[in-house]
């Protein structure tokens, strides 16, 4: 009977560790994921400012019609 419960626990140690390893990957693929991202959206950042001028959009100006 101890045994068999000294199996069990080292059987749900490996799923546990096996689960962790996976959870690590996405981990990883999603850092490398948000580093592609933020990459991207300085570059488009850069480009619109280029476009635009340091300046996108009114700011912190009131509309017209105040």
């Amino acid at each position: 009977m101890e045994d068999q419960r000294l199996i069990d626990v080292e059987t749900k140690l490996a799923h546990q560790e096996f689960a962790i390893e996976e959870l690590q990957q996405v981990i990883y693929e999603q850092q490398v994921a948000i580093e592609k991202l933020e990459k991207t959206l300085k570059k488009l950042n850069e480009r619109l400012e280029g476009a635009f001028g340091t300046q996108i959009g009114p700011g912190n100006e009131k509309p017209p019609h105040w």
